[in-house]
């Protein structure tokens, strides 16, 4: 049996080899947060290892930074326990907690994406950052042998403690969205591990530009409603929602009415497949829409949420009109 000390000797676990830091720990319920369900590819599930565990892989190599790896960062998921280990788990895990839900509420956003509401055990109550995510565990079933999780964003605001709401979209031969779109019931349990992420709005008196495209608006509606319930009022909003047809958009008359309710909010959706998007949309990638919207960026800070190739695309779009870097927060979805 190998020891996994954590924090200094704050806690201490124990395992038999052959598994990752992020298997054992699990194990423990001591859940790391890895929106790829612990196959490298997210890079979220990262810890510090000050002694033991296999060597460095290729994968980590292309994930961490060199600065990254000098001061011992790890992925749990690529870390090996081949002998006693030491750990350091960072510090968002603490608050973060494993609940056992029940699904109060599921509706069909679009074609693609499904609403779906959790209700929080009886006699607890969360607390969150809006922008953070949950992992959400399905079941073995199928051909799935063992259970498997991913990470979703929190659409709900972090005043309504009593229940969770999230906007998943389905991937193809995706696990967990194949599990929340073909066999969840409303009524059924379901684990829920988190809160997690540092994708939240920074205090400023900037202007802000939301840009989210698909399910990526989770984040952005929990930031926005948020700011209501803490009136913060004092800021420009800008939120530019990207979908390639009209069967691609939802919430569209949520966010109307809050900006009709809310002036310093302005909702923009934009379709990049479609001529005919009425004079409440704006035509085109949701990039050529921020473009024309700016003609440069002084007082600004940006959110991105979406895909790796918008999140890219858009990083473009807002440094070449002199949008520091440093101003431009995301989440990339994989």
């Amino acid at each position: 049996m190998y020891k996994i000390i954590v924090n200094n000797g704050e806690q201490e676990y124990t395992s038999e080899g052959d598994e990752s830091v992020l298997a054992a720990l699990a194990r423990n319920d001591v859940v790391l947060p890895s929106a790829c369900g612990g196959r490298g590819r997210c890079g979220m599930c990262r810890i510090r290892v000050f002694s033991g565990g296999s060597a460095v892989t290729e994968l980590e190599e292309k994930k961490l930074t060199t600065e990254q790896l000098e001061n011992k960062w790890r992925l749990g998921c690529q870390t090996m326990i081949t002998d006693d280990i030491s750990i350091e788990l960072p510090g968002q895990l603490i608050g973060s907690a494993q609940y056992e839900c029940t699904v109060e509420d599921i509706e069909d956003l679009t074609y693609d994406i499904k609403g779906v509401r959790f209700r929080m055990p009886e006699g607890k109550s969360i607390e969150f950052k809006a922008g953070q995510y949950m992992q959400i565990t399905a079941p073995a079933y199928g051909k799935n042998k063992k259970s498997v999780y991913r990470a979703y964003s929190i659409a709900s605001s972090p005043s309504e403690k009593d229940h969770l709401d999230f906007c998943i979209r389905k991937v193809p031969d995706g696990m967990v969205t194949t599990y929340v779109h073909e066999h969840l019931n409303v009524g059924d349990k379901a684990t829920l591990t988190g809160p997690y992420g540092d994708f939240y709005l920074r205090e400023s008196n900037r202007e802000i530009i939301f840009i989210a495209g698909g399910s990526g608006l989770s984040p952005v509606q929990s930031i926005v409603l948020d700011m209501i319930d803490k009136k913060i009022n004092n800021r420009k909003v800008n939120f530019f929602f990207g979908a390639c047809t009209k069967e691609d958009l939802y919430y569209v008359e949520k966010f109307r009415a809050l900006e009709k309710e809310h002036s310093w909010l302005h909702y923009i959706p934009a379709l990049s497949n479609e001529t005919d998007v009425g004079e409440n949309c704006e035509e085109g990638l949701i990039t050529d829409v921020v473009d024309r919207y700016y003609p440069e960026f002084t007082n600004h800070e940006a959110y991105l949420c979406g895909s790796p190739g918008m999140i890219g695309a858009c990083l473009k779009v807002l440094t070449a009109k002199g949008l520091d870097e440093s101003l431009i927060f995301y989440d990339k979805f994989s």
